[in-house]
């Protein structure tokens, strides 16, 4: 994605099985788990850089010594920081070996050696980026049953009512960050458990329990599905959640709809889970097909004894995976991710070759930003094929007629697809300067580019994964490919056009900040039809007050009159520069709807290209959305 957009986090979940000295003398390690902890972070850097934590649970912690740990960063390099104060004081222990007879003493020395983990990678979105909005976010009690650290990779599109519930519940919550919200309610929830767990083991029950075996005989029984189906009974959104209690259990649980993703694994030596397969698979070498998907609207729990269970906590709902994640958000280096990707490129091969004129000896693929590389491979590879397979359809029907010669077959046998790097992103370059004129010389030069690979006649085509403001195209891309002076620059986009808002993960709400949103705007003022902008703000007033299953996308009816090759024109027309000499041709072309579905047939979260949401707050943020552009509002929707 060329354009930078805050987007999803990154959850870790670990969860040792044996002692901590079995670790130390068979895997000759005595921090294994938490070297696994940060590994399975390091492969989810590319989902959250603003900010890093853990938070650690002791078990058999003696009375006075902390049992529920945590640590924050956003310095530069928060993870690496973190992970440096993970395992700083255990150097000091290491004269002393960590065995059966040991290990209690260990664990009273080094702050952050203990049985679970929970690490999370997090971009700042509204928020705020101070270390007091990093998860894990701890909620402390005197009993440890009570102590909840909880992380997650979400989005409450109702956090403002979910926040007035809680008062009404009696609480005063400080702090109105979803993930604070979130946290006090599931806090509340397992506090109405212990009461009910109380009422029926305390004393005047039939066990009659009281004192420390009544709040261990709790802490065992403490029914955790029972506790979030009780939370979330309200909730709109997306979310893949971890979560510790101070008694030892752990946990791990989804949205019903699987809009966010969630993974985990299990061993005889381990428990983990991750936002990704991927880092799963590598972390502990292991077959893609042996980490299983945390499905929708299930938790994974794992209790103090090492037992597992998966049980479902809320009625299941109609599966809408996010398709942004498999286009640009997860690691490629998935299997399925990687020939989804690679598919969505191949869909693109014929309309690219129509628009070109199926003339590749004048025609120079190559790819923008690194993340579109793998599409680019489908891209040229099925390139390759059509053009081989017409050439051979013109070579056979000569044949067929009886009248070829050599110098015949040699017209026909066009040069192969030409595809090379052109452009190449400066990694190390930071375009923080404030002054407008400075930043966007500076952005102009976030690319390099291979010149004398163009010549004059050329087109140059260009895959990006996705085009969503179309900033980074006018101010840097178009610019710099320009140079190469190519008598037409072809920007193709893998993902359809993003017409509509996210609110369950990407940092995405205002609808008048999306090129396609401009283009049809500006199509709609060409032909006199303002009027519709007024209606569609009337309808979507109107909604404010209407039940969940009366609301209607009126969005929808600005895009309606136009065509998507419309629209593509008219974004063509805005991304280009106006103080750029060049004068060859700019064109845009994007992945149809139908040709994404046909890439990732499982996956139907496409509410960003459909405005299909797939809970009511959606649309909700979709209207909010529109009125603060017609009210002049640079605010978020939700």
């Amino acid at each position: 994605m060329s354009d930078p957009i805050g987007h999803y986090c990154g959850l870790a979940f670990l969860r040792l099985r044996k002692p901590l000295h079995w670790y130390a003398q068979e895997m000759g390690d005595a921090a294994w788990g938490i070297r696994r902890l940060h590994l399975l972070m390091q492969k989810q850097y590319n989902r959250g850089q603003d900010g890093a934590g853990v938070a650690v649970a002791k078990f058999d912690m003696p009375p006075g010594l902390p049992f529920l740990r945590r640590i924050r960063s956003i310095r530069h390099n928060a993870l690496e920081r973190i992970f440096d104060g993970l395992v700083g004081d255990l150097d000091a222990l290491a004269d002393k070996p960590l065995t059966a007879e040991t290990e209690d003493w260990w664990k009273k020395r080094a702050d952050f050696l203990g049985n679970a983990w929970l690490g999370h990678l997090r971009y700042g979105t509204h928020a705020g980026r101070s270390v007091n909005f990093c998860h894990p976010l701890i909620r402390k009690d005197n009993t440890a049953s009570r102590n909840l650290a909880l992380a997650g990779n979400f989005n409450m599109t109702n956090s403002p009512e979910l926040f007035r519930r809680l008062v009404e519940f009696g609480l005063h919550p400080v702090g109105d960050s979803d993930t604070q919200v979130v946290l006090e309610r599931i806090g509340y929830c397992l506090d109405l458990e212990h009461r009910h767990l109380r009422s029926t083991m305390g004393p005047g029950s039939f066990l009659g329990l009281d004192g420390r075996e009544l709040v261990d005989a709790v802490a065992a029984e403490i029914d955790i599905a029972r506790v979030l189906r009780r939370a979330c009974e309200d909730w709109d959104g997306g979310w893949f959640f971890g979560g510790l209690l101070g008694s030892g259990d752990g946990f791990v649980f989804r949205d019903p709809h699987g809009i966010r993703p969630g993974f985990w694994y299990e061993d005889e030596h381990v428990v983990a889970a991750a936002s990704e397969r991927a880092p799963l698979t590598s972390v502990f070498n292991v077959d893609p097909e042996q980490v299983r998907e945390v499905e929708p609207g299930t938790v994974v729990i794992v209790r103090r004894d090492g037992t597992v269970k998966t049980e479902r906590y809320i009625d299941e709902q109609p599966r809408r995976e996010c398709t942004f994640e498999r286009i640009y958000f997860s690691r490629g280096n998935d299997p399925s991710i990687y020939e989804e990707r690679k598919r969505l490129g191949r869909q693109l091969a014929r309309p690219v070759l129509d628009l070109v004129g199926w003339d590749p000896s004048k025609t120079v693929y190559s790819f923008v930003p690194n993340t579109a590389e793998t599409a680019f491979y489908g891209l040229v590879g099925e390139t390759q094929r059509l053009v081989r397979a017409r050439q051979v359809d013109a070579i056979w029907d000569h044949i067929q007629s009886g009248d070829i010669r050599r110098e015949e077959i040699e017209s026909l046998v066009t040069p192969q697809v030409r595809a090379d790097k052109i452009a190449h992103k400066d990694q190390r370059l930071r375009t923080f300067i404030t002054h407008d004129s400075a930043r966007r010389d500076l952005v102009m030069h976030v690319y390099d580019i291979t010149r004398s690979m163009v010549k004059p006649e050329d087109t140059l085509v260009v895959l990006d994964d996705s085009i969503v403001r179309g900033t980074t195209l006018k101010e840097s891309i178009v610019t710099i490919l320009s140079r190469l002076n190519p008598a037409r620059i072809v920007v193709v986009s893998s993902a359809p056009l993003i017409k509509y808002p996210d609110c369950y993960g990407i940092d995405m709400s205002h609808l008048n900040r999306f090129v396609a949103f401009q283009a049809a705007i500006t199509l709609l003022k060409e032909q006199g039809g303002e009027s519709l902008l007024q209606e569609v703000e009337a309808d979507c007033r109107a909604q404010a007050d209407r039940s969940d299953d009366e609301l209607t996308n009126h969005v929808a009816r600005i895009y309606e009159p136009f065509t998507d090759t419309q629209l593509a024109a008219q974004v063509a027309k805005l991304v280009r520069p106006s103080d750029v000499p060049w004068t060859g041709s700019l064109e845009v072309v994007y992945q149809s709807l139908e040709g994404l579905h046909l890439a990732m047939p499982e996956f139907t979260g496409d509410w960003y290209f459909s405005g299909n949401y797939p809970t009511p707050g959606g649309l909700r943020v979709l209207n909010r959305s529109y009125l603060n552009w017609r009210e002049g509002l640079d605010a978020r929707a939700y």
